[in-house]
């Protein structure tokens, strides 16, 4: 019985391809790291008490669990009315801004009219512009109108759509054009096209909109700072930070509570929607 000798092109290509595969475990396990260990402090210290919280040096587990921080968190401030606001601004502006990016991005793909290259680059520069370089010009408008503390003084100045309508143009334009063809002359206008056609074949896409647009909105705090002077508008993010003791030492475990209780209903959306979402950002990468 004879042995194949395995030639040493391929052995240098296996070793080579372990050698990728066990760096890229690496890098997994230390983005895990990174990213899970202030997660995890946060959650731990959400059950410290004070004296486990200041001790020094620190210590990664409670000496004796305190699940009352919880109870602190939503009753020394009225957590209920910051969560309520995060859901009302939130709400509003995911679908504002789901509307307006998918359509904006249909008429850039789709439609003919003059200044569509124009108004592209526009849209480009406007990724490039950081939110709080407006920060000013947007704070005196909306002084002017009336609208400080009040829902639509947050929700209107944040409703711009640059990065939804980028993403969803580029996931238009890797659309087959057979199709579109296809359906322009079954006689399909642009509304049917577009309900019919179009975003039918832009599921995950939509919904990588849709749970990026969910996921900032409702971790905003600059702007909705600035605009709310009360619990009657503020959400959750700006809320929490009443719970922090500015004239003694702040007790951190309601104020890690609080933050542990914010991140739940976005941590529930991103994990049931993480595949849809991954693949909606990568549908675009390979055209056809």
């Amino acid at each position: 019985m004879t042995t194949t000798a395995v030639p040493p092109a391929q052995l240098d290509a296996d070793r080579r391809r372990r050698l990728s595969s066990l760096f890229g475990y690496a890098a997994m396990v230390v983005v895990i790291v990174i990213i899970g260990l202030p997660l995890f402090w946060i959650l731990v210290t959400s059950f410290k008490e004070r004296g486990d919280i200041y001790v020094q040096p620190s210590i990664w587990w409670p000496s004796v669990f305190r699940p009352e921080n919880y109870v602190d968190a939503t009753s020394t401030v009225p957590f209920w009315t910051f969560l309520k606001n995060s859901l009302i601004i939130t709400s509003v502006l995911a679908v504002v801004k789901f509307v307006l990016g998918v359509l904006s991005a249909y008429g850039l793909v789709f439609l003919r009219f003059p200044g569509k290259t124009i108004v592209f680059l526009v849209i480009i520069a406007a990724l490039m512009v950081p939110n709080q370089i407006t920060v000013i010009s947007n704070y005196a408008l909306v002084a002017q109108l009336g609208w400080r503390n009040t829902f639509q003084g947050i929700i209107v100045p944040l409703a711009g759509v640059a990065f939804g309508t980028f993403l969803m143009r580029n996931h238009f334009l890797s659309i087959p054009q057979e199709i579109i063809e296809a359906a322009r002359m079954d006689a399909a206008g642009p509304v049917r096209l577009l309900f019919r056609v179009v975003l039918p074949l832009s599921g995950p896409t939509m919904v990588a909109f849709a749970t990026i647009t969910v996921v900032n909105e409702w971790n905003e705090y600059l702007w909705p700072f600035l605009m709310s002077d009360d619990s009657s508008v503020a959400p959750l993010p700006v809320g929490l930070t009443q719970l922090q003791n500015n004239d003694g030492v702040t007790n951190w475990g309601p104020v890690m509570a609080g933050t542990v209780l914010t991140m739940i209903p976005i941590l529930i959306v991103f994990l049931a929607l993480q595949r849809h979402m991954i693949k909606g950002l990568t549908s675009g990468a390979v055209k056809g």
